[in-house]
C-alpha cells in the first residue's frame, strides 16, 4: 500500500523532475540557463506564483552552481578579489531589495506585475548576451593584450587590476544584487559579460570561475531572503534537484559531442522571446473581490390564538 502511494506521489511530481532534467542538460551543455530558464518554466508552464518561482529558483541555482564552483576552485580558476568586491556590492543590495519587497511591494496589487516585468527585462538582456556572446567577446578581444594575465605568474597584476577597478566592480555587484533578487536571473550570463568588459585581458576561464562562485553566494543570500518570507516551495525544490543534478553531470560529459553553439543560440532566442512576453503580458494579481454583505432580516410572525 505504501509502495503504491509512493509511486503515485512520484509520478505526480514527474513533470517537475523532467523540468529539472531539461534545465540541467542546458546548464551542463552551455554553462547557462539555471536561473534564466527555470523561473519562466515554473511560471508559464506550471502556473506557479512568480514570487514562489523566483524564491525556489534562487535556492535551486545556488545548489546546482555549487558543484561547478568547487571544480573551479580546485582548478584555481577563481580571482578572489573580483568575487569579494562583487559580493561587497551585491550582498547588501540583495538584503535591501528584499527588505523593500517584504515591507512595501509584497502587499501591493502590482507585486506580481513588477516581479514578472523585471524578470522579462532580465531575460531579454540575458538572451541578447547569449546570442551575441561571440560577437561581444570578439569585439573586446581587440582591446586584449597579446599576452593574457596568468593567475600563477601574474597574480599581483590581477589583484592590482581588481583593486584598481573595485568601484566599478562594486557598482556591478549592486546592480546584480538588485536584479537577481527581483528576478533570479542575471548572475550567470549577464555577470560574465560585465566581467569581460571590465577585464578584457583576463582569461575567460578565470572570468567564468569567478562569476560562478559569486553567483553561488548571491543566489544563496537572495534565496534565503525569499525563504524567510515563505517564498520557497521545498518540495518543488527537491524534485527539481532530483532531475537536474544528474542531467548537469551528463550534459557536461557529453557537451563536447553536441553542437554547443547551436544550442546556445536556441537558448538565447528562447529566453529573449520569453522576456518580451513577460514584459508585454506581466502576471497580474487577481482583483480582490469585496465580501458580499449578508443581510439578515428578522421576520416576526404573529400567531393568532
Amino acid at each position: 500500500m505504501v509502495y503504491h502511494i509512493w509511486l503515485l506521489y512520484m509520478f505526480g511530481s514527474l513533470e517537475y523532475i523532467l523540468a529539472g532534467v531539461l534545465v540541467g542538460f542546458c546548464v551542463g551543455i552551455t554553462g547557462v540557463g539555471g536561473g534564466s530558464l527555470m523561473t519562466p518554466i515554473l511560471i508559464s508552464l506550471f502556473k506557479i506564483e512568480p514570487h514562489i518561482a523566483i524564491g525556489t529558483d534562487l535556492l535551486y541555482a545556488s545548489i546546482s552552481k555549487f558543484c561547478g564552483s568547487m571544480v573551479h576552485a580546485k582548478k584555481m580558476n577563481i580571482v578572489w578579489p573580483i568575487v569579494i568586491w562583487l559580493a561587497v556590492g551585491s550582498i547588501p543590495a540583495s538584503f535591501a531589495t528584499h527588505w523593500v519587497l517584504d515591507n512595501y511591494l509584497s502587499q501591493s496589487t502590482h507585486y506580481k506585475a513588477v516581479l514578472t516585468m523585471v524578470l522579462g527585462f532580465m531575460l531579454t538582456l540575458t538572451g541578447v548576451s547569449i546570442i551575441f556572446r561571440g560577437h561581444i567577446e570578439r569585439f573586446f578581444n581587440k582591446f586584449r593584450k597579446d599576452e593574457q594575465l596568468d593567475m600563477t605568474e601574474d597574480l599581483e597584476k590581477v589583484n592590482f587590476q581588481a583593486k584598481d577597478k573595485r568601484a566599478y566592480i562594486i557598482i556591478m555587484g549592486v546592480v546584480l544584487g538588485v536584479f537577481v533578487t527581483l528576478s533570479s536571473v542575471g548572475a550567470g550570463a549577464f555577470g560574465i559579460m560585465a566581467l569581460v568588459i571590465m577585464f578584457p585581458n583576463l582569461p575567460m576561464i578565470r572570468i567564468i570561475g569567478s562569476d560562478v562562485v559569486h553567483a553561488v553566494l548571491l543566489t544563496l543570500v537572495a534565496g534565503l531572503g525569499h525563504m524567510s518570507s515563505g517564498n520557497v516551495d521545498f518540495q518543488l525544490l527537491g524534485w527539481l534537484l532530483v532531475g537536474s543534478i544528474p542531467a548537469i553531470i551528463i550534459g557536461t560529459l557529453i557537451s563536447s559531442r553536441l553542437p554547443e553553439k547551436i544550442i546556445r543560440k536556441i537558448l538565447g532566442i528562447t529566453l529573449f522571446a520569453l522576456g518580451v512576453n513577460f514584459i508585454i503580458h506581466p502576471v497580474k494579481a487577481k482583483p480582490v473581490q469585496k465580501p458580499t454583505t449578508a443581510m439578515v432580516y428578522t421576520v416576526e410572525k404573529s400567531h393568532s390564538v
